[in-house]
């Protein structure tokens, strides 16, 4: 199928801020969004809302979390959105206690459960982040979990479908190429992988911790990469991409500066602050997306879900505009994409209103 846009239900605001799941639906509709990607935190906050039971540091009940599914299915209805797939679930491939791992698979089943009442086929899981004294450095281990959670989606009624995903600071599984060989040894029909140009660039160009916020030889890394990405990735085996681009910081990011948090590694707490949309090269926008985008539609030739998963330090602030901000110019980037990539898009695709406001831009 042609391309289709979706953003992250988080890209316009995180929950916590107090930015309601409704008011970023409404953004996604009116600036011409076709699905979500829907965070489980936006989920959770649904389900607080509507439910009854007391707080619980165990977060709400599965009967509370199955009810805000529903609901937000209708929500997503009601605007002509599909939901794309229910993530992240995390901290699961590769734990070395393996009475967390049982722990985790039984939760499985209720992601499950919830993404049948979402109408989604598709969970997605990002590579386990936990520090390394959490996370085997056993491939075999990984590709066995992983396994696991295969199979039990081909025995669900309708069956899921999974995207493993490599995050640019992920412990063991932190390179696109890592990922797809472990997408090949789980060889499941219903399991494939998530590729983003973020963190494929967040990892083997850019280092925030660095004064030039580059890796050395970044840009011979990047060519070698997209080369191998082209003859070695079966298109078929991609499920959805995402899109967006980060901030070159002034400073390096290490101890002291604003965003530097020493229990995170270095390149999520630069994700969590200072994700941009593509094309946004007045706010700092530095990475190589337009030339790894094409590797995905015309390397690859990848059709279908295109997301935009931003995160950035904008997201948390209060200010009631923010989700339209968002929603307004993560659709001129969608613009600008879509130009510079030549995409086929579907006859019947919405026009973004910001298709004409970014001609005067």
């Amino acid at each position: 199928m042609p391309c289709k846009l979706a953003i992250s239900s988080m890209s316009l605001g995180r929950c916590f801020a107090g930015h309601s799941l409704a008011r970023k639906l409404d953004m996604a509709q009116k600036y011409g969004y076709q699905g979500i990607e829907l965070f489980h935190e936006d989920l959770a906050d649904v389900a607080d809302r509507l439910s009854r039971e007391p707080p619980s540091t165990a977060g709400p009940s599965a009967a509370a979390q199955l009810a805000a599914a529903r609901q937000i299915r209708h929500m997503c209805s009601a605007r002509g959105l599909e939901i794309v797939c229910l993530q992240p679930f995390m901290h699961y491939d590769g734990l070395k206690d393996r009475v967390e791992h049982e722990r985790h698979l039984q939760k499985l089943h209720l992601w499950i459960e919830m993404a049948h009442e979402l109408e989604t086929d598709l969970i997605q899981i990002p590579a386990n982040f936990l520090p390394a004294a959490y996370v085997t450095d056993d491939l075999s281990l990984i590709v066995s979990d992983l396994r696991k959670v295969a199979d039990i989606g081909l025995q669900a009624s309708p069956p899921i479908r999974f995207a493993y995903e490599s995050l640019c600071w992920s412990t063991r599984v932190d390179l696109w190429e890592l990922c797809w060989e472990v997408v090949q040894r789980v060889d499941r029909p219903n399991f494939g992988m998530c590729l983003d140009t973020f963190n494929i660039a967040g990892r083997i160009y850019a280092d925030p911790a660095a004064k030039s916020g580059r890796t050395p030889n970044a840009e011979e890394a990047v060519r070698k990469s997209i080369a191998a990405l082209v003859s070695q990735v079966d298109v078929s085996k991609v499920f959805y991409v995402q899109v967006v681009d980060a901030e070159r910081l002034k400073d390096p990011l290490l101890p002291g500066h604003p965003y530097y948090d020493a229990s995170q590694p270095t390149r999520m707490s630069w994700s969590r602050n200072c994700r941009l949309f593509y094309g946004e090269k007045q706010y700092g926008a530095y990475l190589p997306v337009k030339e790894i985008s094409w590797a995905f539609f015309h390397g690859l030739g990848f059709e279908g879900w295109v997301s935009l998963e931003l995160f950035n330090r904008r997201m948390s602030e209060e200010e009631p505009e923010v989700p339209e901000e968002l929603a307004r110019r993560g659709a001129i980037s969608w613009a600008k994409l879509a130009k510079d990539m030549r995409l086929q898009l579907p006859v019947d695709a919405p026009v973004p209103p910001t298709v004409r406001i970014s001609a005067l831009l």
